[in-house]
Order: C-alpha cells, then sequence, then structure tokens
C-alpha cells in the first residue's frame, strides 16, 4: 500500500481528506496536536500527535519516507521549508492554501476589503493565473503567498498541488457561516434582512470536495495551482432558502439595495461584488468533478450545527466566527431598524 501523512487530520477538510484516501487504498497516518481523539479512525488509520510548529516531529513522522503529504496547516514560510526539506523522503505534496492570495488588477484583495472603495474588483470567475499579493507575514493572505512561493520553487525537487479553497463549509468547522441562518431558525427569527439586494456571491468549497481534489492529486503527483471549489457559486439568498428547506422553516426576506445598515443586513457571504473561481483547470488536469453540491451538503451541516449549539451559547461554540462577526445576531438592532 502506498503511504500517506496527514498534518491537520482531525479538522474540517482533514477528515473528508483521511476518508477519501483511505478509501482510494492509501495507508495513512493522521497527524494532528491531539493524535486522533477528537475522530474515530477506522483501523487502517494511523494516528499520531503532531506539534506543526515542530520540524523535527514532523521528521519523525514522515520517517524513512512516504509517497505522499498533505498539509492542511501550512501556514507560513517556515512551513513550507520544511516540507521542502524533506524532499528526498517525500513522493509528493498536497498542500491546502486559500483564495485570499489573490489581488485585482489595481491591488486591491482580501487585506484591502475594508478599506473605502478596497473591495477588489475580480474577474468573473478568478483563475489562477490572476495576480497574487506579495509574499509576507502581515496578513493570512500574504502568509498563504508565502507558502506558495516556497513550495513552487523548481529548485527543491518535490512535486507539490497547492490548493486555493473559497468560502470552505461543512462539519467541524471553526468558522461555519451556516450559522448565521441556522440559529436564526433556531431562536424562531422568521424575519431577515439581507444587504446587496441577497445577491451577494462568495464561492463555497465544500470540505469533501476539497477531499477529492487532494484525491486526485495524489493519484496524479505534479507541481502545480489550482482553485478547489464547488460547482456552483449560489447567493445569499439562495443560500439562506436552502437552509429553510433543510430545517423545514419559511422565512420573510428584506433586501437592502446597498451595504449592511451597521449589522441589519450582514452576512459572512455579504460582498458587493461576486468572489468566484474558475474550476476548469481542475478539470482538464486532474479530471475533477464534484462529489457533492452546495445544497447536497447542507443537511449534514446544519445537523452538526445544531448539536454543536445544544445548551451552549454560539460565541462559545465559535469562537473564530464570533471575533470576525462580533455582531452577526445583533437582533435589537434589527428589530429597532424595522422600527418594532
Amino acid at each position: 500500500m502506498k503511504k500517506a501523512v496527514v498534518i491537520g487530520a482531525t479538522g474540517q477538510i482533514g477528515r473528508p481528506v483521511v476518508a477519501a484516501l483511505v478509501r482510494d487504498g492509501w495507508a495513512v497516518t493522521a497527524a494532528s496536536r491531539g493524535g486522533g481523539r477528537d475522530a474515530a479512525w477506522d483501523g487502517e488509520v494511523r494516528a499520531v500527535r503532531l506539534d506543526r510548529a515542530d520540524g523535527a516531529a514532523l521528521a519523525e513522522v514522515v520517517g524513512d519516507g512516504c509517497d505522499l503529504v498533505v498539509d492542511m496547516v501550512a501556514h507560513d514560510a517556515g512551513h513550507a521549508r520544511q516540507l521542502t526539506g524533506l524532499a528526498d523522503r517525500i513522493g509528493s505534496a498536497v498542500v491546502i492554501s486559500s483564495v485570499s492570495v489573490y489581488e485585482d488588477g489595481a491591488g486591491r484583495g482580501f487585506d484591502t476589503q475594508g478599506e473605502p472603495g478596497g473591495f477588489p474588483a475580480y474577474p468573473v470567475p478568478v483563475a489562477e493565473t490572476q495576480p497574487t499579493v506579495a509574499p509576507g507575514e502581515g496578513s493570512a493572505g500574504t502568509r498563504k503567498a508565502a507558502v506558495e512561493r516556497e513550495l513552487l520553487d523548481p529548485g527543491h525537487g518535490l512535486p507539490v498541488t497547492v490548493l486555493r479553497p473559497g468560502a470552505v463549509h461543512g462539519p467541524h468547522s471553526p468558522l461555519p457561516r451556516e450559522l448565521y441562518f441556522v440559529r436564526r431558525n433556531l431562536d424562531g427569527r422568521r424575519e431577515r434582512v439581507l444587504a446587496y439586494g441577497g445577491r451577494s456571491r462568495f464561492h463555497p468549497s465544500s470540505a469533501r470536495n476539497i477531499a477529492e481534489l487532494v484525491r486526485l492529486a495524489a493519484a496524479r503527483p505534479g507541481s502545480r495551482v489550482l482553485n478547489a471549489c464547488d460547482g456552483q457559486t449560489p447567493t445569499v439568498a439562495e443560500i439562506g432558502a436552502a437552509v429553510d428547506a433543510v430545517m423545514g422553516v419559511a422565512t420573510r426576506t428584506t433586501y437592502l439595495d446597498g451595504p449592511p445598515a451597521g449589522s441589519v443586513g450582514l452576512t459572512p457571504w455579504s460582498v458587493p461584488l461576486p468572489v468566484v473561481f474558475d474550476m476548469s483547470a481542475a478539470a482538464r488536469e486532474l479530471g475533477y468533478r464534484p462529489v457533492v453540491s452546495y445544497t447536497e451538503s447542507l443537511p449534514e451541516t446544519v445537523e452538526w450545527l445544531t448539536g454543536a449549539l445544544r445548551g451552549r451559547e454560539w460565541r462559545a461554540c465559535f469562537p473564530l466566527l464570533a471575533r470576525v462577526y462580533p455582531d452577526l445576531f445583533d437582533y435589537a438592532a434589527e428589530d429597532a431598524w424595522r422600527g418594532v
């Protein structure tokens, strides 16, 4: 059996990646901080503890060699150099980056979107040839750009597929955007407000579809960069309607023509311009076809979120989401805007 090491194996993307590789006949070593305590692996999976910052520990996990390393948590150039430093012991690698590396023709990107006039005007769709931000340490996007630069340097000789997902969704997410609709429904809120006429589009990436891309890239090693998104890009209004359908509720939606009024109308998908990515290269190079659509994936996400919230406050469940969107459920502001 071919041997694979999956770093970050118990995370949102790592779990379906491990499952996909096992189904494809790989002997998988699942590396994570908890050593698998948060995941029930089948007998084919070897779980080990790993501190991603510890290069010596990573080298020990790789051991005498493996055919594949999949890295979900390469967050800076140092992490990338840890991998390339083991090039003589690794057959190939697949590394998760992010669409946050892209910038538009005017130098705008994810880092400038909070500035006046700073939201990027990307082409629709964005291909992998689109310019990227300069590598650096200033933000998540610039750090991912630094990771990519190190990994795509042909000098180290390690074949690396870099995958750029969009708005990742599915169970075990630290930033579950679907919570916006799920919690409102659980709270009995049967009215909502959506900015930008509900037309905002931010390309989703199912963790299961990303895992399929990992599986395909593992079977066809090479040095490449590919977008890693779903087959469709639903609008925020369509996402809300799909969540309602899963939960069996009916909600009346009011639309703002423009941006949110403070927190009113704000959602994790509320963007003034479309953010859509071209998936033709993945289809052409790897034969990629999404294994699940956004709506098909929703029931398991809704079930997971409902269970996670049971008896718990949402900020305690999802601290990252709370930091990024602290006013996501400001019902008082919404009621005041309506004049209730």
